[in-house]
């Protein structure tokens, strides 16, 4: 790395927006490789940029760290298969489902229990009859 290319690790969470703790768990659990250091300060590149761009990118859309290091490891192979990428993300795709189905559920469940207490037809309180009922 040139001088002018050596970030510490306060302009990289800025440039990222990621908080500087968060980077160095992804420095120790390898999403990140381990950062030169200049006497005991950390010093970064353009290439830890980008990589933390995409490790955030792939959080914010829910990957679980395993499947970011998968990731991470099909985009640097020196032949990039989007087949292993695709399978990925389908999982993925199929578990997102999942949980907007769960959530849904969960959705109709307040709905009806909010209309139950607004309606004042019960004797207690229908959120806590609910939530005390066993499944």
């Amino acid at each position: 790395m040139t001088t002018s290319e050596i970030i510490a690790i306060g302009e990289l969470s800025r440039r990222t927006r990621c908080n500087i703790e968060t980077i160095r768990y992804y420095e120790r659990i390898g999403l990140l490789p381990e950062a030169a250091r200049r006497g005991r300060y950390r010093s970064f590149g353009p290439a830890d940029v980008a990589r933390l761009h995409f490790v955030r990118r792939a959080r914010e859309l829910g990957f679980t760290l395993d499947e970011i290091r998968a990731l991470l490891g099909i985009a640097t192979a020196d032949d990039v298969s989007c087949d292993d990428a695709r399978e990925i993300a389908t999982l993925h795709l199929t578990q997102v489902r999942a949980r907007i189905a769960d959530l849904k559920r969960m959705e109709q469940v307040l709905a009806d229990t909010v209309r139950a207490c607004n309606s004042g037809d019960h004797v207690g309180c229908p959120l806590i009859t609910t939530l005390s009922a066993a499944r």
